[in-house]
């Protein structure tokens, strides 16, 4: 558990709180280190990125990682390295999964997940092999490079499809082929290769404008999205405020042997150390990562231990009271926690 900056160690401590009543509870056996990360660390040790992560990584079949304040990091030499990109970098983080589900005071209900390549396309720091995918040739010119690649397209294509299987069997494939004839034209082209080891999805393409007119026209119509890093980055962001708002927004980045939960907010600096924060974004995102870990491992208790997690978000929040204010409530983080535990130690048995 990586408690990262602003809001970071405020949400993570909830969701720890979470988890080990969880564990209680249904007897999982789950065991939880906290690392230290980020702005702590820079101060205390000179980087964003100490040892001890790498030790806890080797150590762990998962990771919880908080908002990290990146935008205020100091360069790489001088400390400010990003664990975000870091991690999904390092184990090949292809996936990043996005689930959007209608909450109780949003009038239109929709469930969609928007799955997106996690590795490549126009993010600086993941698009080369060596240094970065910006530069500028003059002080007034900037360049930004975009990489897109079959193999990573292949993997989060084979996410999607194994999504969609335990969906509606829908996928929409966001694109603007029309303009970036190469690179979406290769991402398209390999999609289309994989559609057709997969004759029982429906499969549709979408220019990425018109995904975000009808993502706030008419939600309901997608299942699963499957995109590339940006427009999904962005779209994902859109799907989770129709839904109720970032404070909800859960994602998991998934690779073949790891995968590290993460709320899919920023870091909030203006409101830490508050205890007004929403930690049900990163509490449903470690509820993604037991489910994952769950199916992968065969051990069906971390699935339904994930279900019964959902299951008292769900709970919690179908009262107007038991909401945080950015939800319009009133409840602060710890309180908010607390009627979460609530709702999962009274359930002594598994949920159907």
């Amino acid at each position: 558990m990586f408690p990262g900056d602003g809001v970071g160690p405020e949400i993570m401590e909830a969701t720890e709180s979470v988890l080990v009543a969880l564990d209680r509870t249904f007897a999982l056996g789950i065991e939880m280190r906290r690392i230290p990360v980020g702005l702590e660390t820079l101060a205390s040790e000179g980087t964003t990125i100490p040892n001890a992560v790498w030790d806890g990584i080797d150590w762990a079949d998962g990771a919880i990682l908080a908002p990290l304040d990146t935008q205020i990091y100091p360069a790489p030499e001088e400390g400010g390295r990003n664990l975000s990109s870091e991690l999904r970098l390092k184990f090949k983080l292809g996936s990043n999964v996005r689930p959007s589900v209608s909450r109780p005071w949003v009038d239109r209900k929709f469930n969609l997940v928007i799955c997106r390549e996690n590795t490549e396309g126009f993010y600086a720091v993941r698009g080369m092999h060596q240094g970065h995918g910006e530069f500028m040739p003059d002080p007034d010119t900037a360049f930004a490079l975009r990489k897109i690649s079959r193999s990573a397209t292949r993997r989060v294509a084979e996410t999607a499809f194994e999504l969609s299987k335990v969906r509606r069997h829908k996928i929409t494939v966001v694109h603007k082929g029309n303009v970036l004839k190469l690179s979406d034209g290769l991402f398209l082209d390999e999609v289309r290769r994989i559609a057709l080891d997969h004759p029982e999805v429906r499969v549709e393409e979408m220019l990425v404008d018109a995904a975000a007119a009808h993502l706030v026209r008419a939600p309901e119509q997608f299942d699963v999205v499957l995109t590339t890093n940006l427009f999904g980055d962005i779209l994902s962001n859109q799907a989770a405020e129709l839904a109720g708002g970032l404070g909800v927004g859960a994602s998991l980045n998934i690779g073949a042997d790891f995968a590290v939960a993460q709320a899919a907010h920023g870091s909030a600096p203006d409101i830490a150390r508050m205890g007004i924060a929403n930690p049900t974004a990163l509490i449903l995102s470690s509820a993604m990562l037991l489910d994952w870990f769950g199916r992968k491992s065969g051990r069906n208790g971390y699935v339904k231990a994930a279900t019964a997690i959902n299951q008292a978000i769900d709970a919690t929040l179908a009262t107007p009271a038991n909401r945080t204010r950015d939800m319009g409530g009133a409840l602060g983080t710890t309180a908010f926690m607390n009627a979460v535990v609530e709702r999962l130690v009274l359930r002594h048995h598994w949920p159907d």
